[in-house]
């Protein structure tokens, strides 16, 4: 009799045990699904980030049609970091692990703050430092930046107002963000505003509200022949396979500047802080007078244009530009 209990014993201690490996087996089995589904959910929550930043740069800080891929996505820091390939251009930035806060870029405090601001920018100031007869006006932009379009909007009826008593010159960032056609249109209005300087300040108002390079020649009347001997010779020597992302035109007065960004204004060699409406221009500008003109009391439209193309107006009068 107590050997079969003895045999019930471990006939009950093995069917136990088999109890207790069931048991684990299922434990974790559960706990390799739950690990399956945690990873499935962050791998979508990170596809669903991806796309919404994708989606926010091109509706909001590029051009349509340009060009623009993720090629990184990686966790730093307690932040998503990507890397942005725009026209080619590589940009690195970075959004909050929820999604909803998107950063262009960050400082990294354990380095002077101090020491990279002034590497990495020009120094900016209110007015210019340096006085002439005949200021010297050059705006850098990106022909297809919306935010140099704006700039452009805003200072073109200055520079009609001041007319001869300026010399204004449109310059260009020393690289391409927006594609093939911001560096055939960079071309193109270097060798209007070159060849037909007359005509370069009606083409460049036209072209601001329409974004029509064909319909702003022809309605200008420029010389088309002689635009395109002057862009095939920039084009020998800018070859575009070589210089995308970089425009090698003006590169020497970015370098002297320290340009970095569309729109950069420039006046008698100092980079100015200017708000982007006609107003604000004709203030910036007449600072660098000797002695300034009548023209410069003007009452000239203190509204912002709306980024980009077209003739609208703006409550927004940010500091938004296009740039590394």
């Amino acid at each position: 009799m107590e050997q079969n209990k003895e045999e019930v014993s471990k006939g009950g201690g093995l069917k136990n045990k088999g109890n207790i490996f069931a048991l684990a087996f299922l434990l974790l089995l559960a706990g390799s699904y739950a690990y399956s589904f945690q990873k499935d959910a962050l791998r979508e929550n990170e596809d669903a980030i991806k796309e919404q930043t994708k989606k926010f740069v091109q509706d909001n800080l590029v051009q349509p049609g340009t060009e623009l891929e993720i090629e990184e996505f990686v966790k730093e820091n307690g932040l998503y970091k990507l890397t942005l390939s725009v026209a080619g251009q590589k940009i690195e930035t970075y959004v909050t692990e929820d999604g909803k806060k998107f950063f262009p870029q960050v400082i990294d405090l354990d380095k002077d703050a101090q020491a990279q601001t002034a590497s990495d920018s020009p120094k900016v100031v209110a007015e210019a430092a340096v006085k002439k007869d005949v200021p010297e006006v050059d705006l850098f932009v990106m022909s297809y930046c919306p935010y140099g379009v704006q700039a452009e909007k805003g200072i073109l009826p200055v520079v009609e107002k001041l007319g001869s008593k300026i010399k204004f010159n449109l310059r260009f960032v020393d690289y391409i963000l927006h594609g093939k056609q911001e560096f055939d249109e960079n071309l193109n209005q270097s060798c209007i505003q070159k060849e037909e300087p007359a005509k370069f300040n009606d083409y460049l108002a036209c072209f601001a509200k329409d974004g029509d390079a064909a319909k702003c020649a022809a309605s200008a009347g420029i010389n088309k022949a002689k635009i395109a001997s002057c862009v095939s010779q920039y084009d020998e020597k800018f070859d575009e396979k070589i210089q995308t992302p970089p425009f090698g035109v003006d590169k020497e007065l970015n370098d002297k500047y320290g340009v970095q960004g569309s729109p950069t204004l420039v006046i008698n060699g100092s980079v100015l802080d200017s708000g982007r409406d006609s107003a604000s221009y004709l203030k910036a500008i007449c600072s660098g007078f000797s002695n300034q003109p009548e023209e410069c009391a003007a009452a000239l439209s203190s509204e912002t244009p709306a980024p980009g193309f077209g003739d609208g107006k703006t409550a927004n009068a940010n500091a938004a530009s296009c740039g590394q």
